[in-house]
Parts: C-alpha cells; structure tokens; sequence
C-alpha cells in the first residue's frame, strides 16, 4: 500500500471535508471495530507533526487505523486487518489526511501571540456532551447513562497514543531544560486525558446549549494548546536523534590478526 505524502495543497478544510473523513472512518469502522474517531486523529496528527523523527504514513496509518499492508480494493489479500473499500476510498482519505495536515503544519509554524490569532492552531474537537445534551428529551433517553467523553479528551488521548507507540522519539533530551520543557508540556496534555469533573459553565457545542464544560477545562485545552507549540518547537530545535558511532574493539597486540594472515596483529595491521 503506498501511503507517502501526497502533493502539498493550501485549500483550508471545511465542515464538508470534516463529515467526508468521518464519513470514511464509519466504513473503515465496519472491517475493524478498534478504527478511531475523527477527534483521536485529530490529536496522533498534532503529535506526529510534533514528533522528533520524520514519520511517514506507510509507517503511523497501520497502527493508528489498523490496516493492513494489501494494496486498498484489491481482494484475494491474505490480510485480515482492516482495509479501505477501494483505491478511490484511500485515495480521497490520503487528499482530505494531508490538507489537513498541512493546515495544521501551517499553524504550528505560524508566529502568533495569541490562540485569538486566526492563524493559530485550532483542533478539530467536538463537545459530546453539550451535544447530547442539546438533544430532545427522547433522543437523550436512548443514549441513557452511556459515559461520554469530556471536551478535547478524545483529542489529547490520541496525541498520547503517539507518544506511547513511538516512545524512544519522545525520549527526555539530556539538556535539562529542555527535558524539563518537554515534561511539562507532556503533563499538560496528559491532564486532559482526564474527566471534566468541575462544575460545567458554557456550552461549546451552540451557545443556547446547556452548560457542558467548565471554566477550568477550557484553560486547560489552551495551555495544551500552547504545550503542543512548545514540543514542535523543541523537537525542530534539537532534530533528529543521532545514533552514537560505536568504535569497533580491537584485537589485543598478541592476537592473531583480523585479516587472516596468521601473523600476530602487532606484526601485521597493527605494526
């Protein structure tokens, strides 16, 4: 399956793109239940984009969407992972996958000030819980006591879900400031992998909907906010891990030489 970067595009995304992704992660759904939601994505991208190495798609998209490595629509695979329905499908993902992508890149490197900048980052988050409870009294009913995640908490568990599967890229540098940089933006995300447990005071979903998320959350996500531009800034600061040149051991002056001539090293290579 071929899933290098595809030809950069500038077009921003809008709802319609957002529904056709979610679109395609519903069927992807249907061949493999563990598929995640646009939200989860939305975060393992912001870490990829963050991570110290270079990642390709060939290499993150088996393990965030767990499929396989057959060429997409084509049957008779021994592959029991899960698969786009076709090469269109894959297709239409990896255009919508990489403008995203770059929108984000875009944002990540932009000069701002402000999170009110209108070219700072902004994930693709939904309030799930100012949704259903926006709904009618019947529709709420039927979801009953389901659990549903609190605001941006399916973002910041996918943004873990990089760090956790590629842990050796997120390795603290041995600058300890730097490594102090890192834990703290890392303990930044990771609180919002945590419930909202304060005392709910705006909707996020519409401005008319019943209170779903506190004030503190709301600060949290900017901080985190904040957290990913300074782990993006670090790892471009530092560049990629640099592997240590292990000298290889030599034999002792007494051994017999490396090269086979059956002379004592000293005599030979080593003379």
């Amino acid at each position: 399956m071929t899933t290098e970067p595809l030809n950069l595009s500038t077009e921003p995304m809008d709802h319609d793109d957002f529904d056709a992704l979610d679109a395609i992660l519903d069927d992807l759904r249907t061949r493999g239940e563990d598929v995640p939601q646009w939200e989860f994505c939305e975060g393992a991208m912001a870490a990829l984009l963050c991570t110290r190495r270079l990642i390709l798609p060939s290499e993150y998209l088996p393990v965030l969407l767990g499929i396989g490595d057959s060429t997409p629509g084509v049957s008779g695979s021994d592959e029991e992972d899960t698969h786009f329905a076709d090469a269109a499908q894959f297709e239409r993902f990896m255009t919508l996958w990489t403008r995203r992508w770059n929108e984000v890149a875009a944002a990540l490197g932009a000069n701002v000030e402000t999170l009110e900048d209108e070219r700072s980052y902004h994930p693709e988050v939904m309030d799930v819980r100012g949704a259903v409870g926006s709904l009618p009294e019947e529709a709420r009913a039927e979801i009953g006591d389901q659990e549903l995640p609190a605001f941006a908490q399916v973002w910041a568990l996918g943004f873990m879900f990089v760090v956790e599967n590629w842990a050796e890229e997120w390795d603290a540098p041995r600058d300890k400031e730097a490594a102090a940089m890192l834990n703290d933006a890392l303990d930044t995300i990771v609180a919002l992998t945590e419930d909202d447990t304060d005392v709910p005071t705006v909707c996020m979903h519409s401005d008319d909907g019943p209170p779903s998320v506190s004030d503190a959350r709301l600060n949290d996500f900017g901080a985190a906010i904040w957290a990913v531009y300074d782990l993006r800034q670090l790892w471009q600061s530092l560049g990629p891990r640099v592997e240590p040149v292990r000298k290889t051991e030599e034999p002792g002056r007494n051994d017999p030489c490396w090269c086979g001539s059956g002379k004592k090293f000293k005599k030979c290579h080593g003379a």
